[in-house]
């Protein structure tokens, strides 16, 4: 069979029990990247961006901004599962927004010189031809949101002229204030002598004079309601201009959150009389619409919430949004001090009957879609991975389908590109999550997991690296379930305090019901080159250092794998060359607990186009052992995930210090299509693998603790017999 069929029939196994619990969920089926829509003999390497985004009326064509480069890119998706680009349309400014009527696209466009001189207007653009813009019209300062009429009446634009954040601490107010702006549209056409000019000053407590407007949407019934992020504030407005309401935004109360920055896990803390700041805003119905809280000065209730359009306040989650993407290792502990989870985009559609909202967290890299029949209590009902720094989304659910667009391009540092990714409604179980904490008796937030280990008792062991410092956790994972489950989470201690020192990358089993665990050393951040006896408890037993023969030559690149063999030996990997080390030879140690004696032997690794390829997990089964080979690209660029076995019939280690014979691999598994299964990217980072006595191997993704990240965690299974 394929290794592709292998891959989802793995997959889908994971998931086959949530079919019961759930008739139908998203799926991700499709990932654009934006550098794909720049022009052959263009420069690739370009920063890109896929921001605001929205589709033609027939669902067959999205059109996104991309601020970067100054251009809106248009993506067929005719074929939903495979996009392909449709080019980019240059508008000699900045994009900010887009919305469609028909085939026709309203762009805002800021062309402001400074914070002083705001200046933008709006285009019109003609999907169909792909040319440049059929007419524009002058706003008068710097748009920010756009949204159009159900009717097609009009198309309205929040004019923010944005503050400087680094004048006067960030704080409004700052000069000139902003404004909503209604345009009517006739046949399509943009009527800019009928511009309306809707003046919000003097309504929010908090700086009054400088509005700061920032989303803005439509209802049936013509009504606008416009969100004042900076000043916790709420406008709804009826479509000939007259300020139908305002109010507060209010503040939220929290419990049981992360709000210290420091490498740690740890959700005990609580917040009080927090502002909501909302920052994008949507319409339920005709009298409901839906907020998430980003924050922006003073606020970040890390939340969403529902309001009347009277001002009554329907629903807030809480902490309960924040809490589900903890769950799922969607937590960006960078974020604590502030913001957290940081909702930023709200999209409302109904599919198959239900009406439904969906919440994008920019910073957990995630969207939850929620069941709002009931606006007074929704019901969650899947987290999606949406690609890193989501900023805006559009439901298409005549086709079942929702796409993400994500703003953030870490190409210049070597990581994904800005992607756009396309989900599909049907009825087939969630795909994602492949682990959660979720049914534990306490939160437990996880991430950066690196090394994993199979346990007698059905059970597999995990550990995270040296990005969560602060709190070195042995993890117990339930692959029973589906998704699997951590169910609890044991910190590692030194006379009951946690050490900072620990770059943990992997596990194994001692044979009397503890665990060794390998550290990756680096000198220069006072990590040791050791591996730790631990208890079941998580107290460490005993440390045994590296030889200081053998780590004369270490570079930054250390231990990423330990592994018990039967002869009760300890096996462990070496990432990458040392300095006494052949180029493209590899070490693998070998520690006899019993004498205290270290041996080795080298590994050929493969020859890396891009980047570098290294070893990143070691594991003893039935004779022989098997390695995690892979390369540190990632996206279109990653060319080696593999399964690679090594048996250590007539292997001999050699003694420290002299030649080491080098071992013979077999390639047992390519881990890409795997990856590529889930729907996004390929990811970079396969760094745990475990292989239960039936020959069951179980492979783990580290997310890199959601910093600079997509913050998935892939956890999923194949027979290597």
């Amino acid at each position: 069979m394929p290794l592709r069929l292998l891959s989802m029939t793995s997959i889908l196994a994971l998931t086959a029990g949530a079919a019961a619990a759930q008739d139908s969920a998203f799926n991700r089926i499709a990932s654009f990247a934006a550098d794909s829509n720049i022009a052959e003999g263009a420069d690739r390497e370009a920063e890109t961006s896929a921001e605001i985004i929205d589709a033609s009326e027939d669902g067959m064509t999205l059109i996104y901004t991309d601020s970067p480069l100054g251009t809106v890119g248009l993506i067929d998706i005719s074929d939903a599962a495979d996009p392909q680009p449709g080019g980019t349309i240059d508008l000699g400014g900045e994009p900010t927004s887009v919305v469609v009527i028909g085939s026709t696209a309203y762009v805002g466009v800021n062309t402001s010189e400074s914070f002083t001189d705001p200046s933008g207007h709006l285009a019109a653009i003609d999907m169909t031809a792909g040319s440049a813009e059929a007419e524009t019209c002058d706003l008068g300062g710097q748009p920010d949101s756009i949204a159009a009429a159900p009717d097609g009446s009009f198309v309205t634009v929040a004019i923010e002229n944005e503050r400087d954040e680094d004048l006067g601490d960030g704080r409004v107010g700052q000069m000139p204030a902003g404004e909503l702006v209604i345009l009517p549209l006739a046949e399509g056409a943009v009527g800019c002598e009928g511009l309306i000019r809707v003046d919000v000053t003097g309504l929010a407590e908090i700086a009054p004079e400088d509005p700061e407007p920032e989303f803005v949407d439509v209802n049936e019934a013509g009504e606008i309601v416009l969100t004042l992020q900076e000043n916790n504030h709420i406008v709804v407005v009826s479509s000939d201009g007259t300020v139908l309401n305002d109010f507060s935004a209010g503040t939220v109360d929290l419990t049981e959150v992360d709000a210290t920055e420091d490498d740690a896990l740890s959700f005990t803390e609580s917040l009080s009389d927090i502002p909501r700041e909302p920052d994008a805003v949507k319409w339920i119905d005709a009298d409901h619409f839906a907020t998430a809280n980003e924050g922006d000065m003073d606020g970040g209730s890390r939340g969403w919430s529902i309001f009347h359009k009277d001002g009554t306040l329907v629903y807030d989650s809480g902490n309960t949004f924040e809490h589900a993407l903890i769950e799922i290792g969607h937590y960006p502990e960078g974020r604590s001090e502030n913001k957290g989870v940081e909702p930023e985009s709200v999209e409302t559609a109904t599919f198959d009957g239900t009406p439904l909202v969906f919440i994008g967290s920019e910073r957990g890299s995630a969207v939850g879609v929620y069941d709002v029949t009931d606006p007074a209590a929704p019901v969650l009902l899947q987290i999606l991975p949406s690609g890193i720094g989501p900023e805006g989304y559009v439901a298409i659910p005549e086709r079942g389908l929702l796409v993400s667009a994500n703003e953030t391009d870490l190409g210049e540092d070597g990581g994904p590109r800005a992607h756009v990714m396309i989900f599909e409604h049907g009825e087939r179980p969630a795909q994602y999550p492949t682990l959660t904490s979720a049914g534990a008796d306490a939160l437990i937030g996880w991430g950066a997991l690196s090394g994993l280990v199979a346990g007698t008792d059905g059970m597999l062991y995990a550990v995270n690296d040296s990005f969560y410092a602060g709190s070195p956790m042995i993890f117990t994972i339930d692959p029973s379930q589906s998704p699997a489950r951590i169910t609890t989470a044991t910190p590692v201690t030194e006379g009951g305090e946690t050490r900072s020192d620990f770059d943990m990358e992997g596990i194994a089993l001692d044979g009397q019901g503890d665990f060794w665990i390998a550290n990756e050393g680096h000198a220069e951040k006072g990590r040791p080159q050791a591996i730790f006896h631990v208890g079941a408890d998580g107290a460490i037993i005993e440390q045994v250092d590296l030889p200081a023969d053998l780590t004369a030559g270490a570079t930054t690149n250390g231990l990423e794998g330990i592994t018990l063999a039967a002869d009760g030996s300890l096996w462990m990997a070496v990432q990458r060359e040392w300095a006494d080390d052949p180029e493209g030879m590899v070490k693998l140690l070998n520690y006899d607990p019993e004498s205290g004696a270290w041996t080795a032997v080298h590994y050929p690794l493969e020859t890396a186009e891009t980047g570098w390829v290294g070893l990143s997990e070691i594991t003893f089964h039935d004779g022989a052992l098997y390695l995690i080979e892979r390369d540190n690209q990632i996206g279109a660029a990653a060319q080696l995930k593999q399964v690679t076995r090594v048996s250590l019939d007539g292997v001999t280690p050699a003694a420290l210090g002299g030649e080491l014979a080098v071992v013979e691999k077999e390639v047992l598994r390519d881990l890409i299509p795997d990856l590529q299964a889930f729907g996004g990217y390929v990811v970079d980072k396969v760094e745990g693998l475990a292989i239960t006595e039936d020959g069951t191997a179980w492979a783990l993704t580290d997310n890199d603790g959601v910093d600079d990240s997509s913050g998935e965690t892939f956890l999923w299974s194949f027979d290597l017999n």
